[in-house]
């Protein structure tokens, strides 16, 4: 259902990227620094998205609990949960529908459970140290959502005078901001979520779609409801969303990077899509343009995969190929908060049906993407230098001859990680250009626990990882 938005959405953004000086450095100017006070649980934060219904077999709240010990045992911080609302059945997608065809914004699908066991899963969840943020569709919903007979005057109407849905989305109908209306409900919809549920925030479904002064107004109204205010992700790699209402947002931008340096190196099986030619060179592209357009000590979340991936543009695996694990550690240590999607961390390489009810991952026994991913949640969680926003360490990069190894550290106070990647398809030689990596014995590969000199090659896809005590 996402699949159009996606490619549209990045298009402008990726249009003037590659132009950009190469620099790693995060930072903005004193004039543009987001409003918004970063709660600071959320600094060296991970999300894990929750896809409810293909995560278990029962595909329910009942079992969705039962995981809570081994969320918490990997390490994540907060649950995203996709849109937990009932689903519309006129236009219905498949046999269960698009969880982004709401029928009713203050309801919970019979499909999880009831209202009450929502409200009895946030509060074991918060008992369990997890925030909860719950998926939001505010631009359109359901064909037969109330408000299409209550409140005819919330939709948009095509030149027919007809309500439509966007793109491909013919289970849905837009909705119109220009009505002061429309504006309140939704509102007053998303406050109820926050004082009857006590979720901790939302992630809002193509929020560039939706006025950035509606969020503006918003964002303020939700923050009085909750005691440290709500925490709010965009689906959206749009800055000025992020100035006042939105804590973090997508960086589909990055996403793209690492699919075409993926591409450009061979490991792109999914389909016949044309990447540009790019090496690690664009990382740095990108990140020098999110520095100069985003409001300083804002949030990107870097990511894999997540459910629009793994449905429409092919699993991680097909994507990324041999680089998978090398590109999943960059999202870690990048600026940001890295995000693990559903099955990312028992190494799941399928794509999960949408529309219907799917087998589960198998989580048991646990495998060494278990692992993998365990250790770089420890790795976020107690490196300050890897911290979110303006209190995470600058990045300095060490160039080399190959344009394949991608070379960096952060560091903050007595907190130093240095990494080291092979983007590329051949075995190179890391030989510097300018800024060399220091050398010592302080120096510790993170994965092994050994003190080790500073690699001199790598393979293909291969990382490492150093922290300095």
């Amino acid at each position: 259902m996402r699949k159009i938005f996606i490619f549209s959405a990045v298009a402008t953004m990726m249009a003037s990227l590659f132009g950009c000086s190469q620099s790693a450095k995060n930072e903005a100017s004193d004039q543009n620094v987001t409003s918004l006070a970063q709660p600071e649980w959320s600094r060296n934060a991970v999300i894990y998205e929750v896809n409810w219904r293909q995560m278990t077999d029962h595909g329910n709240l009942e079992a969705l609990e039962k995981e809570l010990p081994r969320l918490k045992e990997l390490g994540v911080d907060i649950l995203w949960l996709m849109p937990v609302h009932p689903i519309s059945e006129m236009n219905r997608k498949g046999e269960l529908g698009s969880y982004y065809a709401v029928r009713d914004y203050k309801g919970v699908n019979p499909e999880l459970g009831t209202p009450e066991q929502f409200r009895q899963f946030v509060d074991k969840a918060h008992k369990e140290g997890f925030k909860v943020i719950i998926d939001w569709v505010p631009n359109h919903t359901g064909c037969d959502n109330p408000w299409v007979e209550q409140h005819p005057d919330y939709y948009a109407l095509n030149d027919s005078g007809k309500m439509y849905g966007p793109y491909d989305w013919t289970d849905v109908y837009k909705l119109d901001y220009s009505n002061p209306e429309t504006r309140k409900a939704m509102t007053d919809a998303l406050s109820f979520w926050v004082t009857e549920m006590d979720v901790d925030g939302f992630r809002c479904d193509v929020a560039g779609e939706v006025p950035t002064d509606y969020w503006d107004e918003a964002r303020p109204v939700l923050d009085s409801l909750k005691t440290g205010g709500v925490f709010m992700l965009a689906e959206a790699s749009k800055p000025e969303l992020q100035k006042n209402a939105f804590n973090m947002g997508y960086n589909w931008p990055m996403k793209d990077v690492f699919n075409a340096i993926a591409a450009t190196s061979g490991q792109n099986t999914f389909n016949d899509h044309k990447y540009p030619v790019l090496n690690c060179a664009a990382i740095d592209s990108l990140l020098a343009e999110q520095a100069q357009t985003y409001p300083g000590d804002t949030y990107l979340m870097n990511m894999i995969t997540n459910h629009d991936l793994n449905s429409w543009e092919g699993t991680e695996f097909q994507r990324l190929g041999n680089l998978t694990d090398a590109f999943a550690v960059l999202s870690y240590t990048l600026p940001g908060m890295p995000l693990i999607y559903t099955g990312q961390e028992t190494g799941m390489n399928r794509a999960f049906e949408f529309f219907t009810k799917d087998k589960a991952p198998e989580f048991e026994p646990r495998n060494e993407y278990f692992t993998f991913y365990q250790k770089l949640n420890e790795l976020k969680h107690n490196q300050k230098a890897l911290a979110a926003g303006n209190t995470g360490g600058e990045m300095v990069r060490y160039t080399t001859t190959s344009p394949d190894i991608y070379a960096f550290s952060r560091q903050v106070d007595d907190s130093k990680v240095t990494v080291f990647v092979n983007l590329g398809k051949d075995a190179d030689e890391i030989e510097y250009i300018s800024a060399v990596p220091e050398n010592g014995e302080n120096n510790i590969n993170y994965f092994t626990g050994q003190h080790e000199e500073l690699p001199t090659s790598l393979q293909p896809g291969e990382y490492r990882v150093y922290v300095t005590k």
